[in-house]
């Protein structure tokens, strides 16, 4: 059986079709990967605002089915016997949830800083993320 030469340049031609589509499939995952990460990069090191919050530590926990992240709440009064407006808050650094976990129920300053546009929960399920904290002046 011989082959004619229009089978073979289009044997060839098709090989050559589908070796582009796969080129440009791989470029597209390898461009979609570099943008990804890029927005996570400037997410995660960039924050939206920072400051200090001081209240009652009223709740603390370490939440989550893959990603444990520590979750906080905290109870900030302007005028005894008024309903506390109540403040949640993630943790990322071990040290500073072994500080908090030890100053539950007592008058805290926290300091923190707001991260926003983080995809899912992975990261802490609130945007804002404490830093520090230290027992406030009564």
């Amino acid at each position: 059986m011989t082959l004619l030469p229009t089978s073979i340049s289009l044997t060839f031609a098709m090989r050559t079709w589908w070796s582009r589509i796969k080129a440009v499939l791989l470029g597209l995952f390898v461009a979609s990967l570099f943008l990804v990460s890029f927005y996570l990069l400037i997410v995660l090191n960039w924050s939206y605002s920072d400051g200090d919050r001081t209240g009652y530590l009223q709740k603390f926990s370490r939440k989550g089915w893959l990603c444990k992240t520590y979750e906080g709440e905290l109870a900030m009064t302007t005028v005894p016997g008024v309903a506390p407006t109540v403040w949640n808050f993630s943790v990322w650094n071990d040290g500073v949830a072994t500080k908090i976990n030890g100053m539950l129920g007592k008058r805290v300053v926290l300091h923190y800083r707001e991260y926003r546009g983080i995809p899912g929960d992975c990261f802490g399920e609130t945007d804002y993320f404490v830093e520090g904290v230290e027992v406030a002046a009564e």
